[in-house]
């Protein structure tokens, strides 16, 4: 069962293909040894890594191992939601993945086949690589040899973890816009940030969330694929999806209180103004009405034809004026 290197063997978009032995050794090969190796029933199993592969590469695979139109179909297309589904002695299951790019957060997705003899996985969009959790397995032989199954959690886990340093970053923008948050003036890019940061959460949600019931249906699974010591680190996974989506959703709402927050001291500084405003109004009102009085032609006004007249005016005018502004010191409109 010789094979031809595979940078020779196989197409761009096959980033790995390989067969592991029972004692966990690696070799890779060409996806034309694929049915020499199944021929073998030896123990091995093959772990096949596609990057938006085209549809020859797929049909090969389905001809090869028996999968499904309907998963390759979901394969092709690849706009799925996160799910598990059986097909035979087989399982097909849609993740979805995250990246940071250009500061913002892009999502992909990856499909998996598992079945007795192999895993395939098969990366749209953003997507990092899984070469990370196959050398983590791969020093790991005694694991290894549990089967396909435990390159799946490998997958899955890689997957995970991966949004941890994403989370992590929301949580410390949380953190630097917490001043900008409590300043009493508007802050037209302070609220424009937490407006993309309660988005990019809510679009982070809706792709971690049902993680959440894949890895759950996982765990659960009566399947013969995956054994009873592969479910232990699945439920691991599990564990961390949730704290990813308890973290998400503490953070939603927390986001939505600064929102609302930033809201109400902004409010309440108009406010302020508005109180400030009025008295100052009111101060000018009165000298103003009293004034308005002596500019009505009458002839008959007593206090116009009086020597101290002017002098009075000018003191009730301040009186009035005085206590005024006392009082409005005292209830805080000034």
């Amino acid at each position: 069962m010789d094979a031809s290197p595979l940078p020779q063997a196989n197409p761009a978009c096959v980033v790995n293909c390989a067969v592991y032995a029972r004692d966990g050794k690696r070799r890779d090969i060409g996806l034309d040894a694929i049915s020499d190796v199944l021929a073998h029933d030896d123990g091995s199993f093959i772990w096949i890594g596609l990057y938006e592969p085209d549809d020859t590469i797929l049909e090969k695979l389905q001809e090869e191992f028996g999968l499904h139109d309907l998963a390759i179909e979901d394969a092709r297309s690849a706009h799925q939601r996160p799910k598990v589904e059986a097909y035979g002695n087989s399982l097909f299951l849609v993740a979805s993945t995250a990246q940071v790019v250009d500061e913002k957060i892009a999502y992909g997705e990856t499909h998996v086949f598992l079945g007795p003899r192999y895993l395939v996985t098969v990366r749209h969009g953003a997507s990092l690589s899984y070469a990370p959790a196959r050398a983590r397995v791969e020093r790991e032989p005694d694991l290894l040899a549990l089967g396909p199954s435990y390159g799946l959690y490998a997958v899955l886990d890689a997957i995970v973890d991966n949004y941890l340093p994403i989370v992590g970053e929301f949580k410390s923008s949380l953190i630097a816009l917490e001043k900008d948050i409590m300043h009493e003036s508007f802050e037209r890019a302070t609220v424009k940030r937490l407006y993309d940061l309660k988005r990019e959460l809510t679009y982070m949600r809706v792709n971690v969330t049902p993680m959440q019931d894949v890895l759950s249906q996982l765990v659960r699974s009566t399947s013969t694929l995956i054994p009873d010591e592969v479910r232990i680190y699945l439920r691991d996974v599990l564990d961390h999806t949730v704290r990813v989506n308890e973290t998400v959703d503490v953070l939603r709402d927390m986001l939505g209180t600064a929102l609302s927050v930033n809201q109400a001291l902004v409010t309440q500084t108009q406010g302020e103004v508005v109180k400030r405003l009025a008295g100052w109004a009111a101060l000018l009102a009165a000298p103003t009405l009293i004034a308005s009085w002596y500019g009505m032609n009458f002839d008959f006004m007593p206090e116009l034809h009086g020597k101290y007249s002017y002098v009075v005016l000018i003191g009730v005018v301040a009186t009035v004026v005085g206590v005024l502004y006392a009082y409005l010191k005292k209830v805080r409109w000034l």
